[in-house]
């Protein structure tokens, strides 16, 4: 018998030997990736999730070898292990096994990324005018109420259907918790999904945007802010009584909830050591794995399900249409106003903190530089963790 050069290089082997959607995936995969770093790089899409998501994307796309018992696969992760024995020795073989089963597969990354955000967020925004950034929030899950039977129309289970609805609520601890609960076989898929499209919100919604709203109404100014400044205790209360009340409605969400509030309650009470702890180390560690884990879970014979092409479409639907549900209360405000509120905060409604909110404020600066709609776009914003939370809270009980 020859020598098979190949068998120096298993990844070209495998490659080789792979058949041939596989073997394109794997390269097209490859190719996203780097797309993804340069997009990153240059600040297209947010490097911090994107940089790590692409680096992981490529390299594990490259790096599938034959393994004992002459199957292809991988020394980063197996998601789709289901037997205790296996998943045991799989944890002292594969390096990234145990961050992922520890993590990634019971929310806990999804927890610790959100008491990291509950920090960052002022949740004055809010109180400062509940009306309007509640009512933004509202219409700004419209994708999700659309995606749902939608999906279950293109043949999901209502509990699969449920959990890829959650898109449109852009909140990406969210979905992945709610998949988590919902969908034992399309969680990774979905997960994957909804973090590639929440990655290209920053692009794509400036374009929805000046599609559905004219230069003149992205140039409308914000009138002076005469709202009542919010107090640290009041705004520790409001966290405290609404993370309860959440709770008691919504159990199944309440780790989340639980954990976005514990954040707020944290920066509220002057817990400085903590707040620095959570917003800093724990927050962008647990970001750069949760990057790490979502490229690593983009190993082609992994994410080429049947079901994925489905999940493309639902998952541009359900963001597309939460943008402009999101811009048509933007526009509904600005008619109750009487032509005094600038319909582009609509966009904040979408939960993806804080990009909507940038998006929103970079859009209207483009219009006319002096106006300033951040503090409504990010009361909108932080609205719409909240509404994500409620919606996936009721899909949950619905389906269950």
């Amino acid at each position: 018998m020859g020598f098979d050069p190949l068998s120096l290089f298993q990844g070209i082997a495998t490659l080789v030997a792979a058949e041939p959607q596989i073997a394109f995936g794997r390269l097209f995969l490859i190719a996203l990736g780097l797309v993804l770093i340069w997009l990153g790089r240059k600040g297209v899409l947010e490097a911090l999730l994107m940089v790590p998501m692409g680096l992981a994307m490529s390299t594990v796309n490259a790096a599938v070898l034959f393994l004992d018992d002459g199957r292809p696969g991988t020394l980063f992760l197996d998601p789709l292990v289901s037997d205790n024995d296996e998943l045991i020795r799989l944890l002292q073989i594969d390096w990234l096994q145990p961050v992922y089963a520890l993590t990634f597969s019971n929310g806990l990354i999804a927890c610790v990324i959100f008491m990291g955000i509950g920090v960052l967020l002022d949740v004055g925004f809010v109180m400062a005018r509940p009306f309007t950034s509640m009512f933004i929030a509202v219409c700004a899950e419209l994708g999700t109420v659309v995606t749902f039977p939608l999906a279950i129309a293109l043949g999901l289970s209502p509990a699969d259907a449920a959990a890829t609805a959650t898109i449109g609520g852009a909140d990406g601890p969210m979905i992945l918790f709610t998949a988590l609960v919902l969908s034992d076989d399309l969680f990774v898929p979905i997960t994957v999904v909804a973090y590639l499209y929440l990655g290209l919100t920053y692009g794509g919604y400036p374009y929805l945007i000046k599609a559905m709203v004219p230069k003149r109404l992205r140039a409308l100014p914000m009138a002076a802010d005469t709202a009542r400044p919010v107090t640290s205790d009041q705004k520790l209360i409001f966290a405290v009584v609404v993370c309860v009340l959440l709770s008691l409605l919504f159990p199944v969400a309440a780790p989340l909830i639980f954990s976005l509030f514990a954040g707020v309650v944290v920066r509220e009470a002057g817990l400085a050591h903590y707040a620095e702890a959570f917003s800093g180390p724990m927050l962008y560690g647990a970001t750069f794995f949760l990057g790490l884990l979502l490229g690593i879970l983009c190993e082609a014979s992994v994410i080429l399900n049947p079901d994925v092409l489905t999940l493309l479409l639902l998952g541009i639907t359900a963001l597309a249409v939460s943008g402009i549900g999101g811009l048509l209360g933007g526009y509904a405000l600005y008619y109750a106003s009487g032509g005094r509120f600038n319909p582009v905060i609509g966009i904040a409604g979408v939960s993806c903190v804080p990009t909507t909110s940038k998006v929103a404020q970079k859009t209207v600066a483009e219009a006319n530089p002096e106006a300033i709609v951040l503090p409504h776009a990010l009361g909108a914003n932080i609205s719409g963790v909240i509404t994500s939370a409620i919606f996936a809270g009721v899909l949950i009980a619905v389906v269950s």
